[in-house]
């Protein structure tokens, strides 16, 4: 293995490291969103629980494919995964923007609402998710940085 595949494969998380992120990420959620919406929407709790658990269980898949072909697309076009704030700001909006395309037609069908009075409910979650992915990310990302790999090559000739 070269050390450039070396390094371009510590540059990656690893599959345990994305169900951790994504568990932890839903269930943060979770436990803001189903009482708050309840509250701030007058939607029952049942009903904002169905809506909550459903939107985080494609949120959860969609969140480790989107990541992991973003942090492949951004190996390939910057030769690292680490972020800048406007990158995350980028990935984020992106991110949701995805996410809503699913969501919107199923929050409508679920409630029975039409896809306007669905696109209110919808948004306001959509701009919860932004401000919350973004700092649970940066905190994440604090407290779990990518790690490195500890494995070198026994000799390194130099290139000819």
């Amino acid at each position: 293995m070269s050390t450039e595949s070396i390094q371009s494969t510590a540059a990656l998380r690893s599959g345990t490291d994305r169900l951790r992120h994504a568990l932890l990420f839903e269930c943060v959620a979770l436990a803001i969103v189903i009482p708050c919406g309840s509250i701030l929407f007058g939607v029952q709790a049942s009903d904002m629980g169905a809506i909550g658990i459903g939107s985080a269980l494609t949120a959860m898949l969609w969140n480790y494919l989107y990541n992991l072909l973003f942090d492949h697309a951004m190996l390939r076009l910057r030769g690292a995964t680490s972020k800048t704030i406007t990158v995350r700001l980028l990935h984020t909006v992106l991110f949701e923007a995805g996410l809503q395309i699913v969501l919107l037609p199923a929050i409508a069908l679920y409630l029975g609402v039409s896809i306007t009075l669905a696109f209110s409910l919808s948004m306001s979650i959509a701009l919860f998710y932004l401000v919350y992915a973004f700092a649970f990310n940066m905190a994440y990302d604090s407290i779990f940085p990518v790690g490195h790999t500890t494995t070198r090559p026994t000799s390194v000739m130099p290139a000819e």
